[in-house]
């Protein structure tokens, strides 16, 4: 070792010197190496004839060397020492390029010359990390269990964002949740950020397009904003500025693949997340998007249970009203072949027929609602609904509204009832129109769109169509946005609305295979999408069988109906147009007469039967004593009833209560037509 003088007991401090436990080395005032002990040796990798004359910066990395020259002129300018555990860390380079983290302690030996004393800190500083990482596995279970209680993503809690806050140690945290498929993007969540600041962020992500940027930029993963192209996010730079943040950690929340969020993690000084920062913020995103999933699946569950059971009350009213109808409605007409030449009572009458006419329309809504109204599905190009809804609202919204239809020619057709179908968008038109009663703008448009299993509340996977109707009015708080689609549900003044308009269109969709979803915050619109199944490639719709022109004769029908007053109307209006009648309360007494009597030409029967029994079962009994016997039903709830799908096909015609004595004779002509005995 090559030899420096020391003053006072040389061989006692060069022995001190060289068994100390930490690696030293002593540099003069250039900074030039003078003196190594063996641990430094060691630790280095270098023989001391490598080191010494050597600037000690050779023992840094080449990026640090610059600084450090800088930071031992200061240091040598006012000598001190400096402890170990003072905090102040470097990374060490080897001889074979290999680095490691190190801590130094200073100190000035007299004579000009400044020792270090040097410890490899790996160890120290991996069971600091384990000690970090623990910490943050503790704050992740905690965060798991607020998400939990959380439920729906609307009620996220402060804590959620405060305990991230702490767990990454930074300055501000916010979670921003918005509407499926929608722009507008509130804060949900937020720590560290004043009303005003999370008031600006808000408005900055709608400018700046959020959900759209994340969407684009096809990453999961943690990003810094100031790492970014400077022109990216402009508003929300400016906001963060604004109110003295200097950088943000931003990191998309996905609903099924789709961007319906962001998680942002806020810092005042200029600094970059380390990985395991990043870990963490990556891992709290995936919590949080998997609760946010869940909470919206779950209200999605409870909301179409919710409706289906009102669905299922709504269409046991209108069945049993439209018995009541029947009745009035038959013995109206009755009155009114009887006494039509007498001006007062065919006035009367007329009054009478006309509120019959709008009850039977009300029970229309609500059989459309409960998904028990008859459809006409076809194949139908969403192009011609377009037109024909484009040219009936610009005639009647007037210039406050600005209404703008978008369908690409290759959007391809629906199977749906087109009358239906543009009902619908008329229905959903109107609501948005009332809702912007200053003006503002509509747009409706459609788009292909597939959809995988799981993806889209249960719809069975395939090609659909999404029409979507978006508005920019007053918006709907959470608390009427849960009981919107339900019937007779409105917050129009009274007199301006039933409340059975989203209720319809509720149940035309879903008796057409498909799925509508609302979303709706105040003050920023209203967006509805409905999803409906392409149209097969070969469908065929087929055509209407004309009546034909049989005369009834005196052909006898046997009539099947429990409700006295209904079968009285069905016996008059039979006698009426010349068919004999027999009568039966029941499937076991009709059953009796057929047997009985060989005359019988047709069935007509209610759907809803006595004692659990319906009128298709009734018919295919009969048809066992009687094969081919012709068959017409009649029911309140149309043709969404149990057994329709397998009775139709059997050449039975159903009729819709109520009925015109009309509208009954052709429903016979063509039953003893199709199926003659």
């Amino acid at each position: 070792m090559p030899s420096v003088r020391v003053t006072g007991n040389e061989d006692l401090y060069r022995t001190l010197f060289e068994t100390a436990p930490d690696a030293m080395v002593v540099v003069d005032p250039t900074g030039d190496v003078v003196l190594v002990n063996p641990q430094a040796q060691r630790l280095f990798g270098y023989p001391p004839e490598e080191l010494v004359g050597q600037p000690v910066e050779k023992l840094l990395p080449e990026a640090a060397r610059a600084a450090h020259v800088a930071h031992r002129a200061r240091y040598m300018a006012h000598p001190r020492v400096r402890p170990m555990g003072a905090g102040y860390e470097l990374t060490g380079v080897r001889r074979d390029g290999g680095t490691f983290p190190m801590e130094i302690a200073l100190s000035p030996v007299g004579s000009g010359l400044y020792a270090a004393s040097i410890r490899d800190i790996s160890e120290t500083q991996r069971a600091r990390q384990a000690l970090e990482r623990a910490r943050r596995d503790g704050y992740l279970a905690e965060l798991g269990r607020l998400v939990l209680e959380s439920g729906r993503d609307a009620s996220l809690r402060v804590e959620v964002s405060a305990l991230i806050a702490q767990a990454l140690e930074v300055d501000g945290v916010a979670v921003a949740v918005g509407l499926p498929g929608g722009n507008a993007l509130p804060i949900r969540s937020a720590s560290g950020l004043g009303p005003a600041l999370i008031d600006a962020m808000a408005d900055a992500f709608a400018r700046d397009q959020l959900i759209a940027h994340l969407t684009q930029r096809q990453r999961t993963d943690a990003w810094m904003m100031t790492q970014a192209p400077a022109d990216e996010l402009p508003a929300v730079r400016a906001a963060l500025a604004t109110h003295g943040f200097a950088d943000a950690a931003i990191l998309p929340l996905l609903d099924r693949h789709r961007v319906t969020g962001a998680l942002l993690a806020l810092i005042r000084e200029p600094a970059d997340l380390d990985s395991d920062q990043r870990h963490f913020l990556q891992l709290a995103a995936n919590m949080l998007a998997a609760a946010i999933q869940r909470g919206r699946s779950d209200e999605q569950l409870a909301h179409a249970q919710r409706l289906d059971a009102l669905g299922q009350l709504t269409g046991g009213i209108a069945h049993d009203f439209n018995n009541l109808l029947t009745i009035v409605s038959g013995n109206l007409q009755i009155l009114d072949a009887e006494y039509s030449q007498i001006a007062d009572a065919r006035e009367l009458i007329d009054s009478a027929s006309r509120a019959v006419d709008r009850c039977i329309n009300l029970t229309r809504k609500l059989l459309g609602f409960s998904r028990h109204r008859a459809l006409s599905p076809r194949g139908v190009r969403p192009q011609q609904i377009f037109g024909d809804v484009q040219e009936m609202l610009t005639r009647t919204f007037g210039a406050r509204i600005h209404v703008s239809l978008d369908c690409p020619d290759d959007v391809p057709a629906v199977y749906a009832d087109p009358g239906e179908l543009e009902t619908a968008l008329v229905n959903l038109s109107i609501n948005a129109r009332d809702a912007m009663p200053e003006g503002g703008s509509l747009r409706i448009s459609a788009r292909e769109r597939d959809i995988v299993a799981g993806e889209a509340g249960g719809l069975p996977p395939g090609r659909y169509v999404a029409f979507l109707v978006e508005d920019t009015g007053t918006g709907m708080p959470q608390e009427v946005l849960d009981h919107a689609l339900e019937p007779f549900f409105t917050t129009k003044d009274a007199g301006k609305g039933s409340g059975l308009g989203l209720s319809m269109v509720y149940g035309f969709v879903r008796q057409s295979g498909g799925r509508l979803t609302i979303g709706s915050q105040p003050d920023r619109g209203t967006r509805v999408e409905i999803l409906l199944p392409t149209a097969p490639p070969a469908e065929d719709a087929g055509e209407a069988r004309t009546a034909g022109s049989i005369s009834p004769g005196h052909a006898r029908v046997l009539v099947v109906e429990d409700e006295p007053g209904v079968r009285r109307v069905a016996v008059r209006f039979l006698h009426s147009l010349g068919y004999d009648t027999l009568e039966a309360v029941d499937a076991t007494q009709a059953l009796a007469l057929l047997r009985s009597d060989a005359g019988i030409r047709l069935v007509f029967s209610d759907v809803a039967l006595a004692n659990d029994t319906t009128g298709f079962q009734l018919v295919r009994e009969a048809r066992r004593l009687r094969p081919g016997l012709p068959a017409l039903l009649a029911s309140g709830y149309e043709h969404a009833t149990d057994g329709a799908e397998q009775a139709l096909p059997d050449g039975v015609r159903l009729l819709r209560k109520p009925y015109r004595v009309d509208q009954l004779g052709e429903a016979l002509a063509q039953a003893l037509e199709a199926r003659p005995i």
